[in-house]
């Protein structure tokens, strides 16, 4: 295992406490206790996935979130927040930026490496019967190369947005409770708000722009894909 994973917190026993539990299952780890010294360390790095506070001393880490989402550099790196705000409309706010996942403080640790493990497992091929899939010969996904492509244009999706825009073109027509697609992005790590895959699914559309009219809300149950 070669992941590298940034950390960026200004509480120094979190920032040990994290690297150690990191470390012992295989990743490499960069740390940071604030949001300066993480900006100079992105001009020449692009870690596998960033462990983000959202309350750091110099620069709010929604605004960090914001900014790597802009950067083309780092706009498919995945995000996992780390916060001690119990407000759900940071959490949400978190989300709407691109955070891929959030863990609330205090935390358990183990959880936390279970959580970085299955975001990054969105990253990997997520189809066994083929490395392409097509959506009314549009849209068009490359599972192998973690590409989505609209128009002759790629689309910049996260790992977690592209993993729930493959589940449902795996299996076009078939209604997925918000239920069901929590489990397959978390398993058992699913303690996350109901509205995270709402916030996931508005992105992917409007990632999308006019394509984003093929996955469908069937309200008070789920979503499909319907050409």
């Amino acid at each position: 295992m070669n992941e590298i994973i940034a950390i960026v917190d200004d509480e120094a026993d979190i920032l040990e406490l994290v690297s150690l539990h990191l470390k012992r299952s295989g990743f490499k780890v960069d740390t940071f206790s604030d949001g300066k010294s993480f900006y100079t360390y992105l001009k020449n790095n692009n870690p596998d996935l960033t462990i983000l506070d959202l309350m750091l001393p110099d620069i709010d880490g929604l605004d960090i979130c914001r900014d790597i989402r802009q950067d083309p550099r780092h706009n498919n790196m995945p995000i996992i927040m780390l916060t001690a705000r119990g407000d759900e409309t940071d959490t949400v706010l978190g989300l709407e930026l691109g955070a891929d996942d959030y863990v609330a403080k205090p935390f358990s640790p183990k959880e936390l490496v279970a959580r970085v493990k299955a975001v990054l497992r969105r990253g990997l091929s997520s189809s066994q019967e083929s490395s392409y899939l097509a959506i009314n010969n549009e849209v068009f996904i490359d599972t192998e190369k973690y590409e989505v492509t609209y128009k002759n244009q790629q689309i910049p999706l996260t790992p977690t947005e592209f993993r729930i825009l493959t589940i449902l073109c795996e299996r076009k027509g078939m209604v997925f409770t918000r239920e069901h697609l929590l489990d397959k992005l978390w398993g058992n790590e699913k303690a996350v708000l109901d509205r995270t895959i709402d916030v996931h699914i508005k992105h992917i559309r409007e990632k999308l722009g006019e394509a984003g009219k093929y996955i469908i809300n069937l309200r008070g149950i789920g979503y499909k894909i319907e050409e």
